[in-house]
């Protein structure tokens, strides 16, 4: 069987030339008889491969000397505790703002340790649009100031970076890593699942200013201690090793494309190509604020539920797999995240004029 085009919100499709050498690399990399998930994360070899992934990494986003990379496990989810943990030490409260499922599980999970402020919520609206700087109620005394810079399940994003003072922003970039420059300076904390745009599940990755670092609640337990996970180099026990080298392949992949303005472009191009199409149609519609579409998951229904169910269905049947909507919002979702390629897109759009034709 031939590949599909799989517009899953993650797990993702990862870039071909990435399957193809970690493929060929499987049973014996670089040499060593042993395929790199059989190696121990102390061996020579595994260092040379972690280091360099830091490496590319660093060089590939821009970031400072004065912040660490760290490589840890358990998903977005876990940093849901383990950011108020490390950071709501100070006045004990932190600002959250609420733009879609991901950012509401994190406030949720950092009221148990602190006094939390909703600082922004567009929950009324269906999470359709992102606050404007002016709805902000934001606190000078918070910890911290929580967002979620793009929404899988609602395909909103944020264009513009709220300005705090000397409040750090911390990000859930999950959903929206590697797809563009970003200018880590104005971040006190960003951290992403890989299963999106960096490598398979399994694999976190953390970029936070040292100066954040060092002190804890109370309780807080060792492996969730970002200073220990610094002082052990992302090593205070085995990492995910195969992710890191997927994502070090992956690094490899953006750096022939350009690097983040190339494959920015790619991403533009491939998201205006879904979204021209959805304006003009007399079906389908965009659910979210022009101003605020993602570009890594655009998010439209037809209007008539039926109907989307049965666009969802003939679209896995001719090879468009995972556009049916989360159970949340229903309708429809394409994540056109960056190994998404251009034809995958106009593929689809091609499919949805010949099911407009057949359904209008």
């Amino acid at each position: 069987m031939d590949r599909i085009y799989n517009f899953s919100a993650g797990p993702s499709m990862l870039p071909v030339e990435v399957l193809k050498k970690a493929s060929k690399e499987m049973l014996n990399y670089n040499n060593t008889g042993m395929s790199v998930m059989e190696m121990s994360h102390r061996s020579k070899v595994y260092g040379e491969i972690i280091k360099e992934t830091e490496s590319r990494f660093r060089k590939m986003m821009g970031i400072p000397d004065n912040y660490k990379i760290l490589f840890l496990q358990g998903g977005a989810t876990l940093q849901f505790s383990m950011v108020p943990m490390n950071l709501l030490t100070k006045s004990g409260m932190a600002d959250y703002v609420i733009t879609g499922n991901f950012s509401k599980k994190a406030y949720e999970e950092a009221t148990k340790y602190g006094k939390i402020n909703i600082a922004g919520s567009t929950k009324n609206e269906n999470f359709s649009r992102i606050p404007t700087q002016k709805e902000l109620n934001l606190d000078i005394n918070a910890d911290y100031l929580h967002l979620c810079t793009n929404n899988t399940i609602y395909g909103t994003t944020w264009k513009y970076i709220p300005k705090t003072g000397s409040v750090p922003i911390v990000a859930d970039m999950s959903s929206c890593i590697l797809s563009e420059p970003v200018d880590v300076s104005k971040y006190g904390l960003i951290y992403a699942g890989a299963q999106k745009n960096m490598g398979p599940a399994g694999l976190t990755v953390v970029i936070i200013r040292e100066d954040l670092a060092g002190k804890t609640l109370p309780g807080t337990p060792v492996m969730l201690d970002y200073s220990i996970q610094i002082k052990n180099e992302s090593m205070y026990n085995t990492p995910p090793t195969y992710g890191i080298y997927i994502l070090k392949l992956v690094l490899e992949w953006l750096e022939d494309l350009g690097g983040l303005e190339g494959m920015k472009e790619i991403n533009k191009n491939k998201a205006n190509l879904l979204y021209s199409y959805l304006e003009e149609s007399k079906l389908f519609k965009s659910t979210v604020s022009k101003d605020d579409r993602s570009m890594m998951n655009v998010t439209f229904i037809t209007g008539d539920a039926d109907l989307d169910s049965k666009f969802a269905k003939e679209a896995e049947s001719k090879g468009f797999a995972n556009v049916k909507g989360h159970r949340a919002v229903g309708g429809m979702r394409a994540s056109i995240y960056n190994a998404m390629p251009t034809e995958g897109v106009e593929a689809l759009v091609e499919f949805m004029k010949e099911f407009e034709m057949k359904n209008r």
